[in-house]
């Protein structure tokens, strides 16, 4: 009896230093974003006005406003999700309910993983190759989209392929055992399910966009660009490689610091607020899953 005492009390510390480690990782990573935030927000702050947000650049990117890099970045977030979540969620659908077990599938599966692995510099190389000289596209808002597109492409498919594997293979059963054909199982009842947890690949995605500097960097940012674009196949510049310049390369580093700090903050707020909506539809679809 005391043997098992004894057992059980080591049994629970363990449990409990476990625990415990985990409890202050947590704590750890959660304190080091807000540490992150508070110094952007500490030092970008003071630059945000609605002057900084709706102006376009002046004097070398030193003075005035980020209004043609925001609406380069919304443009470059929009064109990618549009191409790759739509090319990825049919190539997870296909992966994981037509494609059966097998090498082929495997191999299919290394290269997805292997392909999420690849340094984002060599998109942008790829991308200037193929959308940019190829197809002929140039440094255009078309050419940067697609090569986020391609960057984020596993993503979408990775969790894509997780959320229709948690679905219960009774629903699959059912609906054929009711005489559905494959196709009307997987998209009405199987992928309507998922949809909820799709979710979470579109919110990974535009943050991974939304932040991305060397993709963009040979396919479709200008350095100093104080108008609009007007069609996708326009340069245009972007939050990250706006940010990057003026960092780094800019006219007047110095001068045009406080002015990079608001820029972060800027992007940081863009990527919250795509955050916050995707999240609430994730919400609203479960929601309705639940209810049917």
């Amino acid at each position: 009896m005391s043997v098992n005492n004894n057992l059980a009390k080591k049994k629970e510390r363990n449990q409990n230093i476990a625990f415990g480690i985990f409890r202050l990782t947590s704590y750890a990573i959660v304190a080091l974003l807000f540490v992150i935030l508070a110094f952007i927000v500490i030092k970008g702050i003071g630059v945000i006005s609605w002057e900084f947000i709706s102006e376009m650049p002046k004097n070398g990117m030193t003075e005035g406003g980020i209004f043609p890099a925001i609406v380069g970045t919304l443009c470059l977030v929009l064109v990618s999700m549009v191409f790759a979540f739509p090319v990825g969620v049919l190539a997870a659908i296909y992966m994981n309910e037509y494609v059966k077990d097998g090498i082929f599938k495997k191999i299919i599966k290394q290269m997805t993983n292997n392909l999420a692995g690849v340094p984002s510099i060599v998109f942008g190389l790829f991308g200037m190759s193929l959308f940019v000289n190829k197809m002929g596209f140039g440094d255009s808002i078309l050419a940067g989209g697609l090569t986020l597109g391609l960057l984020v492409l596993p993503i979408v498919i990775r969790t894509t392929e997780e959320s229709l594997k948690s679905v219960d293979d009774t629903f699959r059963q059912a609906s054929l055992g009711l005489g559905a054909s494959k196709w009307e199982t997987t998209s009405k009842v199987v992928f309507p399910i998922a949809f909820p947890n799709v979710i979470t690949g579109l919110i990974l995605s535009i943050g991974r966009v939304s932040g991305e500097t060397a993709p963009i960097l040979f396919t479709v940012a200008a350095y100093f660009l104080p108008k609009l674009p007007t069609s996708i196949f326009d340069q245009a510049m972007a939050l990250p490689y706006h940010l990057y310049v003026i960092s780094t390369s800019g006219t007047n580093i110095e001068a045009s610091r406080a002015m990079a700090y608001g820029t972060a903050l800027v992007l940081i707020i863009i990527v919250l607020i795509s955050n916050i909506l995707a999240n609430a539809l994730r919400k609203y679809y479960g929601k309705k899953v639940k209810m049917n």
